[in-house]
């Protein structure tokens, strides 16, 4: 029997179990899950203590603890020492953002592409490629991590994102994702904690629930991770690891201080963990040293070309300290055997030529052009983010929330993303939505598409 009456006693959530179950905690994980898809229990909810929780159901603590920890490892639930346990913010979130299929009648301003504008350039070069007398060896196997050529390429283009590696160290694979969930799997096991920003890719969020790897948000001074704020969470919540996106961070935009960087990576220095550094966007914003280049031996660090060159170059080059090499590339094979034999061709030869610097002249151009626009159009709300990165973060009328705004801007015809879709963990969403400035087919695509928004925004205040 319970220790106390729980007749009139408020609680936030009170559970029936059948007794007669073999696996308590399984069942109680199985409805808390349902009671949270369905809306009984709401993001942001204060869960009971576990003991008290126990004594209602007339259970041992042992079992709701444990169901706690299957519904946090599915990003179900946060916690902090002193503070409790709470349904995540992102429990329910729509993470994978990239559809199946395209809805035709949608103006696409969601995902973060670059323009198409140089598509015809790639093209170019690839009819060329396939033209050459032994054009089909890029229709076999490639060895596991690309050619000495190949990486010597990758290099070059490390060096453009502030980098020095050697060649030793550098792997490729199948694009940014690839490499992040290879490093996930190889360096990190179930129940692993990695810090994060409040708002974060959300590529870490399905790859980290996928292997079971907790993702805790770090708060942040002035918009992002604070040196200090990280050194008390690496120790109070037992870091494995750090992930951060320096450069145009994905989805607010902001673009972090030199000194917030030396300051991390001191601390992952300090406290001997890894940081892994997402670096899709450097080539796109101010040439600052990214963390990597004060902390090499702590930082795997990412430079994926879908962002900056084009959408479907799935390729990426990591660098990474020797003593993560061996796992990092043994998780790279069991993803996929070797890389794309002729997208890491395609890649080299964009990135050891001159062909790149036109790439990302014309891509600045237009990129300046969309975002001209944008502003014109909405920055009047606070529109994060500067002339050269290619989305933004929208910033709502305080009462409206992300959710509300991406469902009536689909609604009249403009896709766009929640903050409710980046948060993690306990940390509250913005009242925000991020905005592709150049995934729109054309200038007068997103012009529409703006036109559309700064009408809903107008009606909302």
């Amino acid at each position: 029997m319970p220790v106390n009456s729980f007749e009139n006693y408020p609680m936030s959530w009170k559970p029936v179990l059948g007794k007669n179950s073999r696996h308590l905690y399984k069942e109680l994980a199985k409805q808390l899950e349902e009671d949270i898809i369905n809306g009984v229990l709401l993001p942001g909810t204060k869960l009971p203590p576990q003991r008290e929780l126990a004594d209602f159901l007339d259970i041992n603590a042992s079992t709701v603890t444990k169901a706690f920890k299957v519904c946090t490892l599915k990003g179900l639930l946060s916690s902090s020492v002193g503070r409790g346990t709470y349904i995540s913010y992102d429990a329910v979130s729509n993470t994978y953002l990239l559809k199946e299929g395209n809805d035709d009648k949608l103006i696409e301003m969601g995902a973060t592409l670059p323009d198409s504008t140089v598509n015809k350039d790639i093209l170019e070069l690839l009819q060329k490629m396939i033209t050459e007398p032994d054009a089909s060896r890029w229709l076999s196997y490639n060895s596991p991590g690309g050619s000495d050529w190949q990486k010597e390429a990758a290099k070059r283009y490390l060096h453009r994102c502030g980098l020095e590696s050697d060649v030793s160290r550098i792997l490729l694979t199948n694009g940014g994702q690839n490499a992040l969930t290879a490093i996930l799997a190889g360096l990190f096991k179930y129940g692993d904690r990695i810090g994060v920003d409040t708002h974060v890719y959300p590529g870490i969020k399905t790859a980290a629930s996928m292997l079971g790897i907790n993702l805790i948000p770090i708060h942040q001074k002035n918009r992002e991770m604070d040196g200090g704020i990280l050194l008390q969470a690496i120790q109070k919540d037992k870091l494995k690891g750090i992930y951060a996106i320096p450069a145009y961070q994905n989805p607010t935009a902001h673009t972090m201080s030199l000194e917030t960087r030396k300051a991390i990576a001191d601390a992952v220095k300090k406290k001997e963990i890894i940081i892994i550094e997402d670096g899709t966007y450097q080539l796109l914003g101010k040439p600052i040293p990214p963390i990597g280049f004060f902390a090499p031996e702590n930082t795997i660090y990412i430079a994926g070309l879908s962002k900056a060159v084009a959408p479907g170059l799935r390729m990426a080059y990591v660098a990474c300290p020797e003593v993560y090499k061996n796992r990092i590339a043994a998780a790279v094979y069991n993803l996929n055997v070797s890389v794309s034999p002729i997208m890491a061709e395609l890649a080299a030869r964009i990135s050891a030529s001159d062909l790149l610097d036109s790439i990302m002249n014309k891509h600045k151009k237009e990129t300046i052009a969309r975002n001209e626009l944008t502003v014109r159009y909405l920055g009047k709300w606070g529109c994060m983010g500067d002339e050269t990165c290619i989305f933004r973060w929208l910033r709502l009328p305080g009462h409206i929330s992300g959710t509300f705004f991406e469902e009536r801007a689909k609604s009249a015809g403009v896709q766009v993303y929640a903050a409710e879709r980046f948060v993690v963990g306990n940390a509250v969403p913005d009242h925000a939505v991020r905005i592709s400035v150049c995934a729109p087919e054309s200038r007068e695509e997103l012009e529409k598409g703006l036109i559309i928004l700064k009408k809903l925004l107008k009606e909302m205040e």
